[in-house]
C-alpha cells in the first residue's frame, strides 16, 4: 500500500509529457546527479518527487529493481507516446484513469475510492474514516489520519475542477487544473459543506473501444462473462467508470454492433461473449487506429 506519495500536487496539465518526454531522453532524469532534475523539468523538489510518482502510478512509466533506478516506458506508454503523447485525447486519460483506479499498490486511496467506497454522497471525513478501517482489515496496520485526508483532497483535485470549488481563487488563464477534471467522475453538490458524489460520465464521454479494452484487461482471459461482474466486480469498468446497469447496457451493445462481442440475455443468461483475440494492449491500438 501507499498513501501521499503524491506529496500533495495533484497531475497539472502537462506535466505528464514533460515526464514521458524528459525519461525517453534520459532514463535517469529524476536521479541524475550530474543535471539537477529541477532544472531539467523547471519544477520543484517537491513536485519533481510528485512526478516522478504520477508517471508510476497511472502506468506511464516503470523503474528498475537495480541499485540505479532508471525509469521506463511500460507498453501502454509507448502506444500513447506514439499516438496521442500530448494526451489530448479524451480516451487517453480514461486510459490512465483506468490505470490510476486499479493501482492498489501504489494509488491505495484511489483504488479504495472507486473500487470499495460505496457511500454516494460523502465528505472528507466519511472517506477517512472508512479509508482507515479498510486499511486496518486489509494491511492489518494503521496510517496518519492526515495522510488519509491528503489523499482524498488529492483525489478531490484531481477529478473535480477548482473553478467549481474555489472560482474566486481561480484566473481564467490559470492552466493548473487537473486534467482528469475533464471525465466528470465527481461532482460537487454542497459548496459550503464540502459534500461530494460520484457522478457517471455523460452520454458518448466514452469510446466503446475503451470500455472494451478495460473487460479484456479484467477478462482473465475469460470468453464468457457474467454482465453483473462487469458491474460490480472490482476494478471492472462497472466499478472504475463508474458506470450503472443502464450505461454499462448501452457500452455493450455498441462494441456488439462492432462485432467484438454477442450480448445474450435469453434465459435468464445475461452473459457477453467475446468473439475477438484481441487483448488489452491491441485495443488500445484499435482506439487509436479508430480515430484517424
Amino acid at each position: 500500500m501507499k498513501f501521499k506519495g503524491h506529496e500533495t500536487f495533484y497531475i497539472r496539465k502537462g506535466w505528464l509529457y514533460k515526464g514521458l518526454k524528459n525519461v525517453k531522453d534520459q532514463p535517469t532524469v529524476f536521479i541524475n546527479k550530474v543535471e539537477n532534475p529541477m532544472d531539467v523539468l523547471g519544477i520543484g523538489s517537491n513536485m519533481v518527487k510528485s512526478l516522478r510518482y504520477w508517471l508510476q502510478a497511472v502506468g506511464l512509466t516503470k523503474e528498475a529493481k537495480a541499485r540505479i533506478r532508471e525509469q521506463s516506458f511500460t507498453s501502454l506508454a509507448e502506444i500513447i507516446w506514439e499516438n496521442d503523447r500530448y494526451l489530448e485525447e479524451i480516451g487517453t486519460l480514461w486510459l490512465l484513469h483506468y490505470s490510476l483506479a486499479t493501482n492498489k499498490d501504489n494509488a491505495t486511496a484511489w483504488y479504495y475510492f472507486f473500487n470499495e467506497f460505496k457511500l454516494s454522497e460523502f465528505q472528507k471525513e466519511d472517506f477517512a474514516q472508512m479509508l482507515d478501517n479498510f486499511v486496518k482489515i486489509e494491511y492489518d496496520s494503521v496510517v496518519a489520519k492526515t495522510s488519509l485526508e491528503d489523499d482524498f483532497t488529492c483525489i478531490i483535485n484531481t477529478y473535480v475542477s477548482r473553478h467549481k470549488v474555489n472560482p474566486d481563487k481561480v484566473l481564467p488563464e490559470s492552466n493548473i487544473d487537473c486534467p482528469f477534471g475533464e471525465l466528470g467522475l465527481i461532482d460537487l453538490v454542497d459548496k459550503k459543506e464540502r459534500i461530494y458524489r460520484k457522478a457517471q460520465p455523460r452520454k458518448n464521454m466514452l469510446h466503446p473501444l475503451i470500455v472494451y479494452a478495460i473487460i479484456l484487461d479484467q477478462s482473465d482471459g475469460k470468453k464468457q462473462i457474467r454482465i453483473t461482474d462487469l458491474l460490480i466486480e472490482k476494478c471492472n469498468v462497472g466499478k472504475v467508470l463508474n458506470l450503472d446497469v443502464v450505461s454499462l447496457t448501452a457500452y455493450l451493445y455498441q462494441i456488439a454492433q462492432m462485432g467484438h462481442i454477442k450480448v445474450n440475455r435469453t434465459a435468464g443468461l445475461d452473459v457477453i461473449n467475446i468473439l475477438t483475440d484481441l487483448d488489452y494492449l491491441n485495443c488500445v491500438k484499435a482506439y487509436y487506429d479508430a480515430l484517424i
